[in-house]
């Protein structure tokens, strides 16, 4: 995917505040479950939505969107490919859901609640942005299905979208891998950039 309009300085201060908010969720995913739980952020890219679709347009995911309210607006989704979304509730469960139920869809909210919210207070904590995630819902279809019904829910986006590359590591060390992305209103991302003071 593309790097738009940004250089590396402002990549290299998302990667930064990204990477801290995956920290303070590994430790509350941690917390939870009673058992380690590192994340890392292997990169952080601007991308344009057609991007997206173009590479993602015929695979399945499990998609967890959170709309984000206050200072910077948009729509937080959190993507997991189907096997991957079924390995990390039976990480978190001990158990094996061929078909995602209630239990599944509990699990992966909760997730996203950790870590949007782990994310969005480390841009705040830098930005002193006012930050307000609402309530998540799960969808499984194609990405660019969920990502149109975003879109057309929230009527309007930024051209360029925050993918937030994150993986999920275990005392195995085995990995999960997921994108994080951030889909701003128009302003949204190059207000977090000022406020963070590399615009």
């Amino acid at each position: 995917m593309e790097e738009t309009n940004f250089n590396s300085m402002q990549l290299d201060a998302l990667k930064e505040v990204s990477n801290i908010g995956a920290g303070n969720a590994a430790t509350a995913l941690s917390i939870m479950i009673s058992e380690k739980i590192d994340m890392t952020v292997p990169a952080v890219n601007i991308v344009q939505l057609e991007d997206i679709i173009e590479l993602n347009s015929e695979e399945e995911v499990a998609g967890i969107v959170i709309r984000v309210l206050g200072d910077i607006t948009g729509n937080i989704l959190l993507v997991f490919d189907g096997n991957r979304a079924k390995d990390i509730i039976e990480k978190l469960t001990g158990m094996r859901e061929e078909v995602i139920g209630e239990l599944g869809n509990s699990v992966l909210c909760e997730i996203t609640n950790i870590i949007s919210a782990s994310y969005m207070n480390a841009i705040a904590q830098f930005t002193n942005l006012h930050i307000i995630p609402s309530v998540p819902a799960v969808a499984y279809d194609m990405l660019s299905a969920i990502l149109t019904t975003t879109f057309a829910e929230s009527c309007q986006y930024a051209e360029n979208i925050l993918d937030i590359e994150t993986v999920f590591l275990d005392d195995t060390q085995e990995e999960i891998g997921a994108h994080f992305y951030y889909v701003p209103m128009p302003g949204s991302l190059e207000k977090i950039l000022k406020s963070i003071g590399v615009n």
